[in-house]
């Protein structure tokens, strides 16, 4: 029963809303095409996930979120900023200046 917990736990950590997605391009002002370039996955994929339509594999929210994420989005889960009500989101990193 523990390894099914900790599976589900390391699959949660790679979860990635259709909104969380639309917002994090927003927020580096890419493109569907963008994202699916970045996240080496066709943009069919991405044009179903954020209109909620298609389902992807979980190697390609994976890697969707990674592309994201390293272009500087950090992705805010429900609950995981107690000082600040409501659910998920995304925001930009902070990047200290050079």
């Amino acid at each position: 029963m523990m390894h099914v917990m900790h599976t589900k736990i390391a699959v949660m950590r790679f979860a990635l809303t259709p909104a969380q997605s639309r917002a994090g391009r927003a927020l580096l002002e890419w493109t569907q095409a963008d994202l699916a370039r970045a996240a080496m996955v066709g943009l069919s994929t991405v044009r179903g996930f954020e209109l909620g339509t298609r389902a992807p594999i979980p190697n390609n929210i994976k890697a969707m979120r990674e592309a994201l994420e390293q272009a500087g989005v950090e992705f805010i889960e429900n609950g995981a900023v107690p000082a600040t009500p409501g659910g998920v989101g995304a925001r930009l990193r902070d990047v200290l200046p050079v």
